[in-house]
């Protein structure tokens, strides 16, 4: 465990964005993704942690960021269930409602997985951030086609067609992007 830090201070919360931005973007459908603004929902997180700061004061980093996971799940699940609102027309939305309804899914159970003992959630917080800090160290199109497919679960050919290459190359990004993570992640033990 890391050693309490100055939650007093946006600048203590803000090296969590980029995390907390790949955190979202593994969680939330793609299609849905062009309509929701995720740095908003980063941006509504930290402030939110912010605010909440006196509670954190003697939060270690591993504390500071299972807190700011399940903040940004809850702000994820409400910033979906827009998608699931009345007030459009769903007949023209009907595939984007649907994958609203799918990352809301997810989002759900992934905040009903967080239900675990304290050291079991700083211990997977702690993960989430060297997985996704490791993310963010690779290429744009390496780190959305593993995204894409070890995530999202789409084929190579929609990765194709979204990323504008052939199925071949993307199963290229997806080899070397995947040997990147290992190298990054060698000595990442998980249980």
């Amino acid at each position: 465990m890391t050693a309490p830090n100055d939650a007093t201070t946006p600048a203590s919360w803000e090296r969590y964005r980029a995390a907390l931005h790949t955190l979202a973007r593994l969680k939330v459908d793609p299609r849905v993704q062009t309509k929701l603004d995720l740095s908003g929902v980063v941006q509504q997180t930290l402030l939110e942690a912010f605010l909440a700061r006196d509670r954190w004061q003697n939060a270690d980093d591993g504390q500071q960021l299972a807190y700011l996971r399940r903040a940004l799940a809850h702000n994820l699940t409400d910033a979906l269930r827009y998608f699931a609102t009345d007030k459009r027309n769903q007949e023209l939305e009907r595939p984007l409602a649907d994958a609203a309804g799918l990352s809301s899914s997810r989002v759900q159970a992934w905040l009903a997985a967080d239900q675990t003992s304290p050291s079991e959630a700083v211990a997977r917080s702690e993960r989430d951030l060297l997985l996704a800090d490791a993310l963010n160290e690779l290429p744009d199109a390496q780190r959305e086609a593993l995204i894409l497919q070890h995530w999202h679960s789409w084929s190579l050919a929609e990765i194709g067609e979204r990323l504008d290459r052939s199925p071949a190359a993307v199963a290229g990004l997806i080899k070397r992007g995947l040997q990147a993570l290992r190298e990054r992640l060698q000595n990442w033990s998980d249980p």
